[in-house]
């Protein structure tokens, strides 16, 4: 009786160890994995586009040759205060990394993003490309003062 029990139970076993068998559920289903067109999607390249000054007040705007220390200084205090819950110098964030912005982008057009970016995201093409790359995410119009705006763009020089 006890070799029966036990081919039994070994025979159970060997049954229970075989081949895993999917059941198909209804209902929602998440599949996690990358698809080609996603990765293409997220890969849309913005323009860098040197002449666009962007919509709003500063136009034709350029920076002295050597950085101004103590309006950089106010800028980097401000930028800390307002920019940095989107924003950093080198790591994509809800934003993008800000370090070497004025490499794809003239000053005229970095100031008016900072003062204005409402009516950018609605009118410039970088601006709309860029909402499109960060999912949407809006940036939101600081009601920055000229002055304030005009420090936090002498500090991403120095980035």
């Amino acid at each position: 009786m006890k070799k029966i029990v036990g081919v039994l139970a070994l025979a159970v076993l060997l049954a229970s160890c075989g081949e895993k068998k999917e059941e198909k559920k209804d209902g929602f289903e998440m599949n996690r994995t990358k698809t080609e067109k996603k990765a293409e999607e997220t890969n849309a390249e913005v323009p860098v586009d040197m002449d666009n000054e962007g919509i709003g007040p500063f136009k034709g705007i350029s920076f002295p040759e050597d950085i101004d220390t103590e309006l950089a200084a106010k800028g980097e205090a401000k930028y800390n205060g307002v920019c940095t819950a989107c924003h950093m110098p080198n790591q994509r964030l809800i934003g993008p990394a800000l370090s070497g912005v004025y490499e794809r982008r003239n000053a005229s057009w970095v100031m008016n993003m900072i003062s204005n970016p409402t009516q950018m995201i609605k009118e410039d093409p970088i601006a709309k490309a860029l909402l499109k790359e960060y999912n949407n995410a809006i940036m939101l119009d600081s009601n920055l003062s000229d002055e304030d705006t005009r420090a936090i763009a002498e500090y991403l020089r120095t980035l």
